[in-house]
């Protein structure tokens, strides 16, 4: 009875069983999971839109309060540094150095160098030819030449115009030595004048451009132009001392040649006097 019953129950489809109930149950639940599915994707899909606006959205807040802060706390420091910096700088120009008297100085300085510079250094070069002949005339070129480059030509005129020392057999030994000493202090004071008339240029060079610095120097280089003059003065200064110098040896050998002669004369007048002696003892 139960096999019967169990063979009414089921139903065929073309001589197979049907399960309809169990194919409709498989059906839903494959389609809950793919619901389930899309709306996952869609919350996904979602969630990457809405992250970049959310992340954009916290970058713009953070730049907005340092823009903020700047304005409004440094921007009011900003602009207090550069208020006290225009007061400092219109007291600088209107107190401290005032333009109206700096551009006096500077004009002042321009009309002084354009009155004086070039009357001034015609004096300086002046060149004053007196000898007539030929060989003195080339000696006194050299001697104004006002370079130290023309000692070797000083030297061979020197020599020209004035002679040489003479032989042995010409002149006394002692003759000899004063002649030789005498040219050679002449010699060594004719050359140290061609250094120090080329020094000479070297100092009025650097004064000009000194005036030039000054014509247009600004505030606050006063301590570099005085160092730069007080330079240029020691400079000076070592050229006189050597010119100093070579004039006390010229007078050195100049009292050494007078003292010669008296050495010579005295030994002279003994000699005299010996054979005086002698004549009047016989």
């Amino acid at each position: 009875m139960n096999d019967k019953d169990k063979n009414t129950t089921e139903l065929l489809l073309n001589g197979l069983p049907y399960a309809g109930e169990i194919g409709c149950a498989s059906n839903k639940s494959r389609r809950s999971r793919w619901k389930k599915r899309l709306v996952v994707a869609v919350l996904v899909v979602e969630s990457c839109f809405a992250m970049p606006r959310l992340a954009h959205g916290q970058f713009l807040g953070v730049f907005d309060s340092i823009f903020s802060s700047i304005q409004s706390d440094m921007g009011s420091s900003l602009k207090a540094i550069n208020q006290v910096m225009q007061q400092v700088n219109q007291l600088y120009q209107t107190t401290v150095w005032p333009l109206a008297t700096i551009n006096q100085a500077r004009s002042f300085v321009s009309n002084s160098i354009n009155t004086y510079r070039n009357s001034m250094n015609q004096i300086f070069s002046i060149r004053f030819s007196s000898a007539t002949l030929a060989g003195p005339q080339q000696f006194e070129t050299l001697l104004h030449s006002r370079l130290s480059t023309q000692i070797p030509s000083l030297q061979t005129s020197f020599a020209t115009n004035y002679g040489s020392v003479p032989q042995a057999n010409v002149a006394s030994p002692e003759d000899r030595v004063m002649m030789d000493m005498d040219d050679a202090l002449s010699q060594q004071n004719l050359k140290t004048t061609l250094i120090a008339d080329q020094g000479a240029d070297v100092i009025l060079q650097t004064a000009n451009q000194m005036e030039n610095q000054v014509a247009v120097s600004t505030p606050g280089s006063n301590p570099y132009l005085t160092a730069q003059a007080q330079v240029a003065n020691l400079r000076c200064q070592a050229y006189m001392q050597k010119m100093l110098a070579a004039e006390l040896r010229q007078e050195a050998g100049r009292v050494a040649h007078d003292n010669v002669l008296v050495k010579r004369r005295t030994t002279a007048t003994g000699g005299i006097n010996s054979l005086v002696t002698g004549a009047l003892t016989r």
